[in-house]
């Protein structure tokens, strides 16, 4: 290779361990975060909300999730000795544990579900460091199924907030789904059109330009960002931890499931943006970033930290894979922590907005999992696999009435789909036998 080959390829966005120009990795590294602002910021808005906290300390746990998910993605994207993945990840507040949290928060209280959640990310933080051992657990068989779950699952929650949002009262309004229409085209035309950066930067330009549109006619809401401090500074302990068996027991089974979860976003990453399974240090390294990221957000007020599958979908789509990217914008988001009008500006971006552009990214997850699958052999065996697990983790949410007479606990994990979706496809793989023939041969 020649000195100007080996120069590009160190600036390269498309190598994980480059360092591309500032001018080209900023933006590239901010439109990571508006693809997770949202998502990231509402679980505690809505534990917050069910447990009847005060706007006050409600805006006090928005800021902590900013700051908590900045240092996560940090630790993630850039290692600190065995702990991290050191790859394009992006870290925020787990979708996943708003089910089981919410009874603690609204029963023990707040405190209660925040050292729930410390403990859950010491149970994680084992995982990860014993992984290795249990790699056998995930076979590309299962990974792939588990990313191409995320993929579908997902594709729900982007419609909805093509939609304008849940629990939108004008939901579907022709203004939202024009919004959604016009990012997702505009992303669309330049991912497959346009050349260099500006293929690169596809959602960011898609949300730039319907957030532009939806000022122009009125849409946005910029009253919060006027009343919203200049600066704050995080502050630990403040809501307070407290540790109740019947809290714990079930957030660290579900912290237990979602190894899973975890393992299947670094799998669809390295999938998706360098074509390729990870490394055991990798994973490892990961999963015990997923577990300490959780005890310092339990710390600092904000709730069990993981990897954001639209961001997943991003690397996938722009095949941007520089971890330093993703560490700009963790960065990024850790400033949003402390100047509170940052990031009110950023939460002001409309629903209908972020949806068109998640929509695409989402697709991208799932289509990276059934690339994993394809250097799988469709045998009998691996069939079954992945047409039961998709069963169990698209049908289960769509059919609640099955399970509505199950503990709440239980009915949190076969709500999400992806708990029981995954526990199938590990289960599977270890009981059935191994040798059938592939599928065509048998025809």
């Amino acid at each position: 290779m020649t000195t100007n080959a080996s120069e590009q390829l160190q600036d390269s966005p498309h190598d994980v361990n480059s360092m591309p120009p500032l001018g080209r990795a900023i933006p590239l590294g901010i439109q990571h975060v508006l693809a997770m602002f949202v998502g990231n910021v509402t679980v505690p808005i809505i534990i917050a909300g069910a447990a009847d906290l005060p706007a006050d300390q409600t805006a006090f746990m928005v800021q902590a999730a900013m700051f908590v998910a900045g240092v996560a993605t940090l630790l993630q994207s850039l290692g600190f000795g065995p702990i991290g993945a050191r790859l394009p990840i992006v870290m925020g507040t787990s979708f996943g544990f708003v089910p089981v949290l919410i009874p603690i928060a609204i029963g023990l209280g707040v405190p209660a579900a925040l050292g729930a959640a410390l403990c859950g990310g010491v149970a994680m933080a084992l995982v990860g460091l014993f992984l290795p051992r249990f790699r056998f657990l995930f076979p590309p068989v299962v990974t792939g199924t588990f990313v191409i779950m995320l993929g579908i699952l997902l594709m729900p929650v982007g419609l909805a907030y093509a939609g304008g949002g849940f629990g939108a009262a004008d939901f579907g309004a022709a203004h939202h789904t024009g919004l959604a229409a016009l990012v997702l085209f505009v992303t669309i035309g330049l991912h497959q059109f346009a050349r260099g950066i500006w293929c690169e930067v596809a959602p960011l330009v898609g949300l730039i330009i319907g957030y532009v549109v939806a000022t122009a006619f009125g849409l946005v809401d910029f009253s919060k960002v006027g009343s919203a401090d200049w600066f704050t500074l995080p502050t630990p302990l403040a809501i307070g931890l407290e540790f109740h068996l019947a809290a714990i027991i079930p957030v660290v089974l579900l912290s237990l499931v979602t190894v899973a979860e975890s393992i299947g976003d670094i799998v669809g990453t390295t999938a998706g943006g360098l074509n390729r399974e990870p490394t055991k240090k990798e994973l490892s390294g990961g999963v015990m970033a997923d577990g300490i990221a959780s005890v310092f957000a339990a710390v600092f007020n904000a709730f069990p930290q993981i990897s954001f599958s639209q961001n997943v979908g991003m690397v996938a789509l722009t095949g941007v894979v520089s971890r330093y990217v993703v560490a700009i914008g963790g960065g990024f988001l850790v400033i949003a922590g402390l100047l509170p009008k940052l990031g009110n500006i950023i939460s002001s971006i409309p629903n209908a907005v972020l949806g068109g552009a998640v929509l695409l990214m989402f697709g991208m997850i799932a289509s990276a999992g059934i690339k994993m699958l394809s250097a799988v052999s469709f045998d009998k065996r691996n069939m079954v696999i992945i047409g039961a697990s998709l069963t169990i983790a698209v049908g289960l949410p769509a059919q609640q009435g099955l399970y509505a007479e199950l503990s709440a606990n239980l009915q949190a994990m076969l709500e999400s789909g992806l708990i029981p979706g995954a526990i199938t496809a590990i289960l599977l793989n270890l009981i059935l036998p191994h040798g059938e023939r592939p599928l065509a041969e048998n025809l």
